[in-house]
């Protein structure tokens, strides 16, 4: 839930008033997940941690700014085509996606298997492309935008191998706080996975029935994001993940080194 995010993660003690009410406003329309078309005060404050007075104001500037829309009838907001529009200009505008995706694809189809390629989120993470080729069908469909949690996937241990020392710190905290019950095996599985990636650049995680993935972490113009290979299997991981580490880490680099090709002075 994002009212349990970690505020020193993401520096939300600093931040100036006006500041804090521009990110309880993202946090709105963050509440807004696939299956969640409509959601009203009532539930955005039970999502969101806020106060409902807060929330109320909030909706009302959203709807005044063009974000959200008003559904009379249910008494309730869904979100407008604006936001559609500004995530159609992120991935159109994003040097990174112009020249992974189709290293993504090519991989994808020769190899079949799943490719996808993801950033952090607070504590998730958010699929930037995802690319479906693995030979068995799987009932779990990925798509650009959807999220994971980033403490039992793949890709979001791979980010914590390489995230800041505060920002882990921060994190971890939050997981313990979220998961007190599981904390003790899921710590040591997170550490496990955090060693993987440092000492070999990758670490693979079964979190889905017959699904393995593994993941790396890239980094790009400044920030972190990784990259992953999945198939819909009956194997072992241990079986599966070594194949899928060699697809993932080379084209990992791949995607680097296209990307540092397009900057000046390259």
């Amino acid at each position: 839930m994002l009212r349990d995010r970690p505020k020193t993660a993401w520096g939300a003690d600093r931040l100036s008033p006006s500041n804090r009410s521009l990110e309880r406003g993202i946090d709105l329309l963050r509440a807004f997940r696939p299956g969640s078309a409509l959601l009203g005060n009532g539930e955005l404050a039970e999502r969101t941690g806020l106060p409902r007075a807060t929330v109320s104001r909030l909706t009302q500037t959203l709807v005044g700014s063009g974000l959200l829309q008003l559904d009379p009838a249910a008494r309730a907001y869904r979100l407008s085509p604006a936001v559609l529009s500004l995530a159609h200009a992120m991935r159109s505008g994003s040097s990174l996606l112009a020249m992974a995706a189709p290293l993504m694809r090519e991989v994808a189809e020769r190899e079949r298997v799943n490719v996808g390629l993801a950033a952090p989120d607070g504590d998730e993470m958010v699929y930037l492309e995802s690319i479906r080729y693995s030979r068995r069908v799987a009932l779990r469909t990925v798509v650009s935008g959807q999220r994971v949690p980033m403490e039992l996937t793949s890709l979001g241990r791979a980010y914590l191998a390489a995230a800041t020392d505060d920002r882990f710190r921060a994190l971890m905290t939050h997981f313990r706080s979220r998961r007190r019950r599981a904390w003790t095996a899921l710590d040591a599985e997170i550490r496990r996975s955090i060693a993987d990636v440092r000492e070999r650049g990758w670490c693979a995680v079964s979190w889905q029935p017959e699904v393995v993935a593994v993941a790396t972490p890239i980094a790009v113009g400044g920030g972190v994001y990784v990259m992953n290979a999945s198939v819909s299997t009956e194997e072992s991981i241990d079986e599966v993940a070594p194949r899928l580490a060699r697809i993932v880490v080379a084209l990992g680099a791949d995607v680097v080194d296209a990307v540092d090709q397009t900057q000046p002075g390259a």
